[in-house]
């Protein structure tokens, strides 16, 4: 059984479905989000866990059989930094020690697009040198953080530790209005009748669905043999917003969506995530493009408040 922390938010329910799709029995914990989507209902087993509760995380083994766990629990900063970054490490630290505990073969932990920033070298390949830099945003400072924390507690151990370098994900699950990805408000906005607040043309960079980057992360936890400790997660490729609009304009065509000419910053390109290793490694593919990703989206939508 593969154990799915923080697995009924956007990125661990849409993991914890691809892992059942591949044959494997999941659990996953939930804390403040309890609610199960209806594309996992009866499908997984949910345990409530505060993951900074050592023993109640330890005593997970009491009633299950994990053989790998993906960590994927976390919070949204507030305004202590020291409040956030002591309650994910002490999360953190938690499931290496369950990892380390109960044995397993592979420790999967999300980490961040973000730590490449400061590189100039387009697209973003794991290769790449991590540089010092100012960070945006407390979150990705911690995920930076995650990765020599992961790598050194589970050395010399034979339990695998992967590092999920995730991208900008988006779809089902995600709040509608979230501050952090454009593509639902912008969207939200169109299917509530009103014009989105314009967005330039050719910004964009990386981008990926919810199914894809579960896929991806279901089949880093699962593949057989891989080379690396460290993995991008995303579709591989460029994104721009003249896409996006093109393609909520073909199934919404009374939508009035205007793009501003070229990119808010001026001319050049913006970073997004290589996937070579990920493909090597693991066979995936991304199975949503642009258009299909919206189409996919505006459904779920039909009958789903996020």
């Amino acid at each position: 059984m593969i154990l799915v922390t923080g697995g009924l938010g956007m990125i661990g329910a849409h993991t914890a479905r691809a892992l059942i799709d591949l044959g494997h029995e999941v659990v996953v914990t939930a804390h403040r989000r309890t609610e199960v989507p209806s594309f996992l209902a009866g499908m997984v087993t949910v345990e409530s866990l505060d993951v900074t509760d050592r023993d109640a995380f330890l005593a997970l083994a009491d009633r299950h059989d994990i053989s790998d766990i993906v960590h994927l629990a976390g919070t949204i900063p507030d305004e202590d930094p020291v409040h956030f970054f002591r309650t994910d490490t002490t999360g953190l630290l938690n499931a290496l020690d369950a990892a380390r505990t109960w044995g397993v073969r592979r420790f999967a932990v999300a980490s961040s697009l973000g730590v490449y920033i400061g590189q100039t070298e387009t697209p973003w390949h794991e290769d790449l040198a991590l540089p010092t830099a100012d960070l945006p945003h407390l979150i990705i400072a911690f995920k930076k953080a995650v990765e020599p924390i992961t790598t050194h507690s589970l050395a010399r151990t034979g339990i695998q530790p992967v590092v999920l370098r995730i991208g900008s994900i988006w779809g089902p699950l995600m709040d509608p209005e979230s501050p952090l990805n454009h593509i639902p408000p912008y969207i939200s906005a169109a299917l509530r009748g009103e014009q989105p607040q314009p967005l330039h043309a050719d910004d964009g960079g990386d981008s990926c669905y919810a199914p894809d980057a579960g896929h991806a992360i279901a089949l880093l936890t699962t593949t057989e043999t891989l080379r690396h400790h460290t993995y991008n997660v995303s579709s591989g490729r460029p994104f721009t917003n003249r896409e996006l609009a093109g393609a909520l304009q073909a199934i919404t065509p009374g939508s009035r969506l205007d793009l501003l000419p070229g990119r808010r910053h001026g001319p050049g390109n913006d970073p997004y995530l290589d996937i070579t290793r990920l493909t090597h490694d693991t066979g995936f593919t991304p199975n949503f493009d642009v258009t299909a990703a919206v189409a996919d989206y505006v459904a779920w939508r039909t009958d789903n408040p996020r």
